[in-house]
């Protein structure tokens, strides 16, 4: 789900851009917002086909196999949407798995080497859960196995989930300005909590790119995706795609030194989602919010990949020092400073925004 610091942002409404605009014309009289200059629109995604299950409204992970697509919600009360989804290439649902317990907030997938499906349950919006899990579904299989895991540093939200070469699963948290990167400290055990470390960070470029959510939307981490071959990584926000190079199976250098290739994703009703297609050719995504507009369905969009160069601008840097915390607080830049400033001149104006755009979050998160 969409969240600015302590704020959840719900789905696209007249409202929510609104809301955004307030923000804008409500900083603009006393602060200078520094940006990139326009750009060209980029071209919007082609049509693969509509999910028109009832059951898949919040589509927040989606990986592709060779018979089709497998998709998981973001964590419903409805017990038939608590799901792994199994699609054809048609977009429909062909076989479901149940989990044996109640996952708390499911929010990407990812496809190992052998065709295992990983389910991270990896959301927090409240930065409240002590652990945070991992579900494998062996090819085949009819019952996931659950893996527990918890940070050195305190709950994050996170969304986004990678493979590195050697299978080690790796979390992307969601913050704007400089997003975590977590592994393993030690092999998953079913039925323990393995620690995390954290391994990294990653900076994403500056891009001009329409979406609902306008700057905070260019900021945030909502997905990621490993290619089949292994040699690339894409981690997406509301607005683009940044595809990074790896080597030797090393997805944290990767992020941590790497200048990414950028496809913009323009005007996505609340893009979430990402994978490669299975020939490595074409970014595949679909928006977690059905009905924007009324009536419309979860599209899945191909994006062909090109040969552009990478960005030059704030690359992805190594994990910080103790001597960088100061830097760190002041990476979150164009997010924190806009949102400190607009809660103090426009909160009477938020206020009023935020009951178009957010939405109670479930009992439980």
């Amino acid at each position: 789900m969409w969240e600015g610091d302590e704020v959840a942002w719900g789905r696209r409404t007249a409202a929510g851009a609104a809301l955004v605009a307030v923000f804008t014309l409500a900083v603009a009289p006393g602060v200078a917002v520094a940006g990139p200059s326009p750009a060209p629109a980029p071209a919007r995604g082609t049509s693969v086909c509509q999910v028109r299950d009832g059951r898949l409204t919040e589509i927040s992970g989606m990986v592709a196999t060779d018979a089709g697509f497998v998709v998981v919600n973001d964590s419903a009360d409805e017990e038939p949407r608590r799901r792994i989804f199994f699609l054809d290439g048609a977009c429909v649902v062909v076989r479901t798995v149940p989990y044996p317990s109640r996952p708390r907030d499911t929010e990407d997938l990812a496809l190992g080497a052998d065709g295992t499906i990983w389910v991270a349950d990896i959301g927090d919006n409240d930065r409240s859960r002590q652990t945070i899990a991992v579900w494998k579904l062996a090819p085949g299989g009819g019952r996931p196995a659950l893996h527990r895991l918890a940070y050195p540093d305190g709950p994050h939200d996170a969304e986004a989930l990678l493979l590195a070469g050697d299978g080690r699963p790796v979390i992307v948290t969601k913050q704007g300005g400089a997003a975590g990167l977590y592994a393993p400290a030690t092999a998953l055990r079913p039925g323990e909590t393995v620690p995390l470390a954290k391994v990294g960070q990653v900076r994403l470029p500056d891009t001009t790119t329409s979406n609902p959510f306008s700057f905070l939307g260019r900021a945030v981490v909502t997905g990621g995706a490993t290619a089949p071959d292994g040699r690339r990584v894409v981690l997406r926000t509301y607005a683009d795609a940044f595809e990074f190079d790896v080597t030797g199976g090393d997805v944290v250098a990767a992020l941590t030194t790497g200048r990414p290739r950028i496809t913009p994703l323009p005007d996505e009703p609340q893009g979430e989602s990402i994978t490669y297609s299975r020939d490595g050719r074409s970014l595949l995504t679909v928006s977690e919010t059905a009905d924007q507009p009324p009536g419309t369905r979860p599209t899945i969009l191909r994006y062909t990949l090109t040969a552009a160069a990478p960005a030059t601008t704030r690359t992805a840097t190594p994990a910080p020092t103790a001597a960088r915390a100061t830097d760190d607080r002041a990476d979150l830049g164009d997010i924190t400073s806009v949102i400190v400033v607009a809660g103090v001149v426009g909160l009477g104006l938020v206020a009023v925004g935020l009951v178009g755009v957010t939405r109670t979050r479930r009992a439980g998160r």
